[in-house]
């Protein structure tokens, strides 16, 4: 193939939604030359049941990104009902660590919002790229990637650092050999969709025995209802029915009865969609030339919702460690190694917690590990919140 596109940056992101494009917005902010390429186009969705944890909001606000989601038309959640042994109970969600909502916007809203505020913030994006390898020096130090464009014409692209933010199944993380450092069991299985035609007070969340249902109000009236179960159940029920929806239906009715009923009100907009099969892995994230960030270094389970919050986090700590390693005179080696370091002890409490409550246990422990769940999302929301902004100065001028 004849190259029609051959480039130099300080940094290429492969992978350019939430993790990928967050991340290249921060290093463009600090003052990096860095592009960001995708496979996909934008606006586009991804599998996701797409809810910021209060940590995921505190991070858009202080990148200045939370009043264009709201923007949007995504609705503040302000309220949260839980339901769990006969009994429901409703809180306010209160005002801590700047913020007194969460969000759910759909991922093809937000996807877009973040790629453009990469744009603004003078990043390239580039998509319908398709990354098929890594470059390598004589030391085998990654040195940039190549690939190919929508109509197959190759693209090569050089840089100091290859950032991998191409998800669960990264090509990025295959291609530069990254270990999985920790594995649990892979257990449990997510599924979705959206209902429109009656009213959504609020964030809802459904416990009951082996199974974790709940209600996130998203845009145009809309609300994305989820239902996660170990894998095994969501199979039977797979094999007993004759489709998807069917399958998923009798998991609601199983799950969350109460709301079973509510959406027989409802129209179904989208089909089913999700996972029948999560991993729970961490992975190596860093090496000669190269890191990962996103579900690229790091997955879970969604039962606890926190992908988007972890990739917020992460993308954060990575800009910085780069930033560091190209312009502070740090050490390479160093700035990398803290990322690591930084990113592990970031995830601990967590991705604990999230194992946990994919094993199912029953009803009172499950209902205490969600307890156990906000608070560790309330001090990871205090700690961000404290920290200073990447390349506030020029937040503060656009």
């Amino acid at each position: 193939m004849r190259i029609t596109h051959r480039s130099r940056h300080d940094v290429v992101v492969v992978g350019a939604r939430v993790a990928g494009a967050a991340t290249a917005m921060l290093l463009a902010r600090l003052g990096h030359d860095v592009v960001a390429v995708d496979q996909a186009s934008f606006p586009s969705d991804a599998v996701s049941t797409h809810a910021i944890a209060r940590s995921g909001v505190v991070q858009l606000r202080r990148w200045g990104l939370l009043g264009p989601v709201m923007d949007s038309d995504a609705p503040a959640i302000r309220q949260v009902t839980f339901h769990a042994g006969g009994e429901s109970v409703t809180r306010t969600i209160r005002h801590k660590a700047g913020v007194d909502l969460v969000v759910a916007p759909r991922r093809y809203v937000l996807d877009t919002l973040l790629a453009a505020a990469a744009q603004r913030a003078g990043a390239g994006v580039r998509t319908g790229i398709t990354v098929t390898g890594v470059q390598r020096d004589g030391r085998g130090r990654v040195t940039g990637v190549y690939g190919h464009d929508r109509v197959g014409a190759a693209i090569d692209l050089g840089a100091r650092f290859v950032i991998g933010a191409d998800g669960l199944r990264s090509r990025v993380a295959r291609a530069v050999g990254a270990a999985i450092t920790q594995r649990r069991p892979a257990g449990g299985a997510a599924q979705y969709a959206y209902y429109t035609g009656i009213d959504w007070a609020g964030m809802e969340l459904f416990v009951a025995d082996r199974s974790f249902a709940g209600v996130f109000p998203t845009h145009h009236g809309q609300a994305c209802i989820w239902v996660c179960t170990p894998a095994a159940d969501a199979r039977a029920a797979r094999r007993r029915t004759r489709s998807r929806e069917a399958a998923f239906g009798e998991l609601l009715e199983r799950s969350a009865p109460q709301l079973a009923v509510r959406l027989r009100h409802a129209r179904r907009s989208s089909p089913v969609r999700g996972m029948l099969r999560q991993p729970n892995q961490v992975r190596q994230a860093v090496g000669p030339g190269w890191a990962l960030v996103g579900d690229a270094g790091y997955h879970r389970d969604a039962i606890t919702a926190h992908g988007i919050s972890d990739a917020f986090r992460d993308a954060e700590l990575l800009a910085v460690a780069l930033d560091q390693a190209l312009s502070a005179g740090a050490e390479e080696s160093t700035a990398l190694a803290r990322y690591q370091q930084q990113r592990d002890q970031a995830l601990r409490e967590i991705f604990d917690i999230t194992c946990r409550l994919a094993a199912y246990p029953a009803v009172p422990a499950f209902t205490e590990l969600q307890k156990q769940l906000s608070a560790a999302i309330d001090t990871e929301a205090a700690a961000l919140a404290a920290r200073p902004i990447p390349g506030e100065r020029l937040l503060a001028t656009a």
